[in-house]
């Protein structure tokens, strides 16, 4: 039976006069990849943004289940809009933004490094480091690359950099926005391979995306947003064959 990661119970975020998300209720599991999609302005960055404690809803709350293992004397869970983003990180949720943002002065095997938690300190020459930031990089594909300044990654590299950086932590929930944005047709077919491979029983993603090929080779489950509530949700298959979805969204 799937265990819910993230209960989403009631969201509304206004802007002023305008609600970017309005009454917006859903659940997404550990173990599947969840696309958020929706024309602009339907809510989809905002509400990555309330997860990831950066935008306070007006009303609502997103319920965080983070024990994902056997001993569930020792559950956790908690409602984290009342929580820091420092501390919604710490737990387990982690984000990489829509665009890559690196930092172009230091090493690609730095960045994992500091993914990682580690940053400059001593931990950075253990063993057990070294061996997790090649496995990372091994994972995103940047092992030859581990000692290249980041600056000098194309577009692509870095934003698989950036993925890497965010898996270093080993996440609990994993939020990708607009991860093949400015790919190319390679490089997009590389990253859907790439997010597939990180599925896991105890591990969410959650997808927001424009590229419907992309969406629709990654995603087990798929939400369409409009006007900052949910219109549809089901598989690629069922949402391509929506009316509705279709006048709103795909027919544009």
């Amino acid at each position: 039976m799937a265990v819910t990661a993230l209960l989403v119970d009631g969201l509304t975020v206004r802007f002023g006069s305008f609600r970017a998300i309005d009454d917006l209720s859903l659940a997404i599991d550990y173990g599947e990849v969840r696309a958020v999609i929706g024309p602009n302005g339907a809510g989809k960055t905002t509400l990555l943004d309330v997860i990831s404690g950066i935008t306070r809803p007006k009303e609502g709350r997103v319920i965080f289940d983070a024990t994902t293992g056997a001993d569930v004397t020792s559950k956790v869970v908690f409602d984290i809009t009342t929580r820091s983003e420092s501390a919604i990180a710490r737990a387990g949720i982690r984000r990489k933004f829509q665009k890559p943002s690196v930092f172009e002065g230091l090493s690609v095997r730095q960045h994992i490094a500091i993914g990682a938690d580690a940053g400059f300190r001593s931990e950075f020459d253990s063993p057990a480091l070294e061996d997790r930031i090649g496995e990372v990089l091994e994972t995103v594909g940047l092992l030859e690359q581990a000692d290249r300044l980041a600056g000098e990654l194309s577009h692509g590299q870095k934003q698989w950099l950036e993925i890497g950086m965010v898996i270093a932590s080993d996440p609990k929930v994993l939020m990708l926005d607009e991860p093949v944005a400015g790919l190319t047709d390679e490089e997009t077919e590389r990253t859907a391979r790439l997010v597939r491979s990180l599925v896991r029983p105890d591990r969410a993603i959650v997808v927001v995306e424009h590229d419907m090929d992309f969406v629709e080779r990654i995603a087990d489950r798929v939400t369409v947003l409009h006007e900052g509530r949910t219109l549809f949700e089901g598989s690629m298959d069922k949402v391509r064959a929506d009316a509705a979805v279709v006048d709103v969204y795909l027919g544009r």
